[in-house]
């Protein structure tokens, strides 16, 4: 099978696939509904057979052949599936991209796109990037399949040593997992283009309600559909989300040879996230500016990331950038590690576990899960430490969440006072 036949466009003027509504618009000379509208009615009215209002779920591993050498859309769902395809254009949709290729995890869309590097290409990754991005791109590059180069992106005097190193490929995670630091995607991408290198931005953090990278020049962006997208912690996914035509069709061509493309079932669980992706992200958002608000109060709290926070370094930069300050918070307690241990026994309605962008809220400790995998030198450079806290803020009642809190960071207090 050649690339070709596993390209997914998203709705344009020119495409087959351009939604009813959108070309009921076109044909009016109106301007089309806006993309919370499409996003709720992504996929609406796919099933001519049966007339069906949701789509289906399309399960089956294989579809007929006319005869041989005629070749019909589909044939192999590794290769193509129609619920995962409008999965893959309702994300590109969102993102304002030209495709997109669902995946089958957030690690297998940043493999994808490393496969565009060949031996002895750096790849410049953030010093502070997600765990399982730092293992991946340092095994890679001790096997000898790319270099790789860890770089504080935010720090004085960062894109002149990048544009010294040449790099074939930058990569940008912002907000940065888990200190929340803000890097500014449209610099980033402006000195890729001038040294010819591929820029790509993990948007996981604030989904594209919140967050366009392509708007700012990027030309690929990748998503762990885990988290926002999917929106209900039942789901292992993965998206990349393409400029233009020729990535495209690399990341596309690389998703079918590698096997790593998503399932029909995930993906239908992922389109239907989707539907109320923009609803969600505005109660995260809410019930984490309360949680802010808490913890800056708090005596045993030493340090709160969040880009709302004008004290903040990358506030300015995230207003310009950001839509919407997102829900995902980090912060440090006093005490280390007993304090951590004590804040997170007896919590009721945060779960000590990873991932993030559920509905329901979450705490991590970094040093320990999310970035365990980080050695502890790697950790420090990174500023992970054993006090540092993650919480993933869900759409409970706020209420609930602040009085949980509040009894935590009270049990902090006691062991702070002891220790004294």
């Amino acid at each position: 099978m050649n690339r070709s036949d596993t390209l997914t466009n998203s709705a344009d003027g020119a495409s087959p696939d351009v939604p009813d509504c959108l070309r009921a618009a076109l044909a009016n000379g109106r301007p089309g509904p806006s993309r919370v509208t499409r996003a709720v009615r992504a996929g609406l009215g796919a099933d001519p057979g049966h007339r069906s209002v949701m789509p289906p779920i399309h399960l089956s591993s294989n579809f007929y052949f006319e005869s041989p050498g005629v070749y019909a859309k589909y044939d192999y769902t590794r290769s193509g599936n129609p619920t995962r395809d409008l999965a893959a254009e309702a994300i590109a949709e969102l993102e304002g991209g030209c495709g997109a290729v669902v995946t089958s995890s957030g690690m297998s869309a940043i493999a994808v796109v490393t496969r565009l590097l060949s031996a002895g290409d750096l790849l410049l990754a953030p010093h502070d990037c997600y765990g399982g991005s730092h293992r991946l791109f340092s095994a890679e590059a001790e096997r000898g399949s790319y270099k790789v180069r860890f770089l504080d992106q935010t720090a004085a005097g960062a894109k002149a040593h990048a544009r010294a190193l040449r790099p074939r490929m930058i990569w940008i995670e912002t907000p940065s997992n888990p200190l929340l630091r803000i890097t500014d995607i449209a610099a980033w991408t402006r000195l890729a283009r001038e040294i010819g290198a591929v820029c790509v931005v993990d948007n996981t953090f604030l989904s594209p309600v919140n967050q366009r990278p392509l708007d700012f020049g990027a030309d690929l962006v990748v998503h762990s559909t885990t988290k926002f997208m999917n929106g209900h912690s039942d789901v292992i996914g993965g998206a990349v989300i393409a400029a233009d035509e020729e990535l495209f069709e690399d990341v596309a061509w690389w998703t079918n040879a590698m096997g790593v493309a998503g399932a029909p079932f995930d993906s239908y669980l992922t389109l239907r996230g989707i539907r109320t992706l923009h609803a969600r992200v505005r109660a995260h958002e809410g019930n984490a500016q309360r949680v802010v608000d808490l913890l800056t109060r708090s005596d045993v709290v030493s340090r709160v990331n969040h880009p709302s926070l004008a004290g903040h370094p990358g506030h300015d930069v995230a207003g310009r950038q950001q839509l919407g300050w997102g829900s995902l918070i980090s912060f440090e307690l006093r005490g280390g590690r007993e304090a951590v241990e004590a804040f997170v026994d007896g919590l009721e309605h945060f779960a000590l576990a990873e991932s993030l962008g559920g509905v329901e809220s979450l705490v991590a400790h970094p040093a320990t899960m999310t970035h365990a995998s980080m050695d502890q030198h790697a950790q420090i450079v990174a500023g992970i430490r054993e006090g540092l806290l993650r919480l993933s803020v869900g759409i409970e009642s706020a209420d609930d969440l602040v009085a949980d809190l509040e009894r935590a960071l009270a049990r902090v207090e006691e062991v702070v006072c002891q220790a004294a």
